[in-house]
């Protein structure tokens, strides 16, 4: 695998707009983006699902769409809420606008075929004849028994006509052609569709354009599924749509240590969108709001995302969210950690008064600095002593160890001799929160 080599960061309308974002503010957020994210890393904007839809509402999806197609069933960006698709000239200029300023672009797809191609029977074009000696439609290749439980606007595809790769090939052609970067593909894993799996990977191989797939959502997405998933796909959410409630926060640490592990260069579990800053505009949930996230729970979201090295993808409105968020984005470690660090996994879950400990760490892959995060999930501030052994293990014993905040870069007291190898590492965790620390050792000899 040659592109996705580190967790792809960047912008998805979907948490601050819905179905309903509209050119002007992808704009507005790619030039944010490029302006202040760009020298952090951030460099792909995402627009979510219903692109298509000329009528598309707040909140909600709309029943019935009279989605925008062209003559073989393919989506087209609605012209009224994307001008510059007008005569059928699809997402190429908005796309190459997105370029010009350094950055990626993306756009989701439903799995499957609009509802509406399959009924208009369009010829498949490229398609051998039928037997009976006429064309190929879109009728011909859909599978309508299989269906999306929570947006109607599309069927499956029949995978076992050959007519129906012709016709994916095609359509991820057009999005080749427009300059797509990235391509989310919805309702692909809760249930499974391997077949849609494999069939979305061999039309981007086609296509002759490296296209990142992205994959969701990921509702009790097991491991078992992981061969597929490496074989054919960069990106695979592990939760369902996650949202701005501590709780879903908190259900992310058991999914994250389980992936974890298996975190490589090209194939990345997805922890979901950042629901930080602004959001809710006209989204499927809640009203227009900053993130109900206290500022703890957001640093333990970020740290917890970066530690399991999961993409990152910030849900709110970059140009009118708040300068805190926008400072938590731009904290160096965020990417530099994201980007560079190796083996991140949990090492300690411990039950403690009305939450859990929870101890992370990841090395950095090219040096011997040791990142450690200390999460308390419980009530009230809880002074956390942890043995440095238990940390970086035997390295503990060979050479000092100097400590850095990674949320506020400054120095921390190096760790308390005690009669552990190594001494001991004493940190206030606030609640809901967490203590990022980069562990660097002393001398020239240290050990990696």
């Amino acid at each position: 695998m040659t592109w996705a080599l580190t967790p792809p960061m960047g912008w998805n309308s979907w948490d601050c707009y819905g179905t309903t974002v509209t050119e002007a503010e992808v704009l507005a957020n790619a030039r944010f983006m490029a302006e202040r994210l760009l020298p952090h890393g951030w460099d792909t904007v995402v627009v979510d699902i219903d692109w298509s839809d000329p009528d598309a509402r707040p909140h909600g999806y709309t029943q019935d769409a009279d989605l925008v197609l062209d003559g073989n069933g393919y989506p087209q960006p609605a012209p009224g809420r994307f001008p510059s698709a007008a005569g059928g000239r699809g997402f190429a200029d908005l796309a190459a606008q997105v370029h010009a300023m350094g950055l990626r672009f993306g756009v989701h797809v439903l799995r499957g075929i609009p509802r509406r191609a399959v009924a208009a029977r369009l010829p498949v074009a490229g398609a051998d004849s039928a037997p009976s000696g006429g064309p190929v439609t879109t009728a011909d290749i859909a599978d309508t028994s299989s269906t999306c439980a929570w947006n109607g606007h599309m069927y499956g595809l029949d995978h076992a006509h050959p007519a129906a790769q012709t016709w994916l090939d095609g359509l991820v052609a057009q999005l080749a052609s427009w300059g797509v970067d990235l391509v989310k593909v919805d309702d692909m894993l809760a249930p499974f569709h391997a077949d849609a799996v494999t069939a979305w990977s061999r039309a981007i191989e086609r296509s002759g354009r490296q296209i990142v797939l992205s994959l969701s959502p990921g509702t009790a997405l097991s491991t078992a599924h992981l061969p597929v998933l490496r074989a054919h796909a960069q990106m695979w959410r592990v939760c369902d749509d996650l949202w701005d409630r501590w709780e879903d926060v908190h259900a992310n640490f058991a999914r994250l240590a389980r992936w974890a592990p298996f975190q490589q260069p090209g194939g990345w579990a997805d922890a979901d969108m950042l629901p930080l800053g602004r959001i809710g505009i006209r989204a499927e949930r809640g009203e227009d709001r900053a993130s109900r996230l206290t500022p703890d729970e957001q640093r333990t979201l970020l740290t917890l995302w970066v530690m399991a090295r999961s993409p990152l993808m910030m849900g709110g409105d970059l140009p009118t969210s708040d300068a805190a968020t926008v400072a938590l984005l731009t904290t160096p470690a965020v990417g530099h950690v994201l980007r560079t660090a190796t083996d991140g996994r949990e090492l300690l879950r411990e039950p403690a008064d009305d939450g859990e400990v929870v101890v992370w760490s990841a090395r950095c892959a090219t040096g011997a600095t040791r990142y450690v995060a200390v999460f308390w999930t419980g009530t009230g501030t809880r002074t956390q002593r942890l043995p440095l052994s238990g940390l970086v293990g035997d390295a503990a014993a060979v050479r000092g160890w100097t400590v850095r905040d990674l949320w506020s870069g400054d120095p921390l007291p190096p760790p308390e001799p005690t009669a552990e190898p190594g001494g001991r590492l004493t940190l206030d965790v606030p609640s809901h929160g967490v203590r990022w620390v980069a562990l660097d050792p002393v001398g020239p000899d240290a050990p990696g």
